[in-house]
């Protein structure tokens, strides 16, 4: 079948799996070498059973690790730089289910923002994050096990959450190369730093820069952006993307289908340097033209 990964377990912990993974992974090793083996890091992103099996799956050289988060939009927020500190010489990650919860509520642009703010630091990431899938995928009206699921359908109709569309927005515009992003405040004005992630990739084919912006907080945030590598001055064309809406609380009905999703329009700026409005609660992309 062509198959290059293979999971072993799911949410395991404990001496018991880890001396089963290891069976497993001898003998699907020695017959199957080119199949990479994906190993469980227990139901939990943190915490005494995860740091136990991340040790083992280290001493093991399991080829990926998957971690599991089903958080609130704040621990997102606060773990966009979870992975900058990860041994790069170490397993790999699969970031293999995760949803940002959002109390008594289904899926609403709050918990689609703090989604894509993590996913900027997976994009930076991108050396040890191998792998990312949002989980659950589906859920019918009138069946469902818990609220965060990325679309939803009843015996006619099909709705996709705020949280589809900025997966969307990541997938359409990956890139080719990962750039380096650095985000400087203003003297004076370090607070709404707090609530903007940013990563950059560059599509080789397109000949495009493209950045992926979070503003979760509640306030438009006027930036100068600086393109480092383009060598003159010059006019150039690109898109600018937006997924937002009035309120953090905004989410998608089956009555309201369109309520939340990606707004396209045309864009030209005056590079390397521009200034750029990041509309208060948004997921911002810009396609940039940037051939020397």
């Amino acid at each position: 079948f062509g198959l290059k990964l293979l999971g072993v377990g799911n949410e395991q912990w404990g001496p018991q799996y880890v001396e089963r993974y290891a069976r497993f992974a001898k003998t699907l090793k020695s017959k199957y070498p080119d199949v990479q083996l994906v190993g469980a890091s227990g139901p939990d992103p943190d915490g005494q059973r995860f740091d136990y099996l991340w040790t083992q799956h280290r001493r093991m050289k399991t080829d990926l690790v998957d971690e599991h988060f089903y958080r609130s939009p704040q621990w997102f927020l606060d773990h966009t730089h979870r992975y900058d500190r990860y041994d790069r010489a170490g397993p790999k990650v699969f970031a293999g289910e995760y949803a940002a919860h959002v109390a008594d509520r289904g899926n609403t642009l709050e918990s689609a923002l703090a989604e894509a703010a993590m996913m900027t630091g997976f994009e930076r990431n991108a050396d040890v994050v191998r792998m990312a899938s949002y989980a659950p995928l589906l859920a019918h009206e009138d069946a469902w096990q818990w609220r965060p699921n990325l679309i939803w359908f009843d015996n006619l109709r099909v709705v996709a959450t705020p949280d589809y569309y900025a997966q969307q927005l990541f997938s359409r515009n990956r890139g080719d190369v990962v750039l380096s992003v650095r985000l400087n405040a203003e003297d004076g004005a370090a607070e709404p730093l707090r609530t903007v992630f940013a990563s950059a990739t560059r599509d080789d084919k397109a000949g495009e820069i493209i950045l992926k912006i979070v503003n979760a907080g509640t306030n438009a945030i006027s930036a100068g952006v600086h393109l480092d590598g383009i060598a003159r001055r010059q006019r150039v064309s690109g898109t600018e993307t937006v997924l937002t809406a009035e309120s953090l609380k905004a989410e998608n009905s089956f009555e309201l289908p369109r309520r939340v999703t990606p707004r396209l329009a045309s864009a030209r700026w005056d590079v390397p340097d521009f200034d750029h409005t990041f509309p208060p609660c948004s997921l911002t992309v810009l396609r940039v033209a940037a051939k020397q």
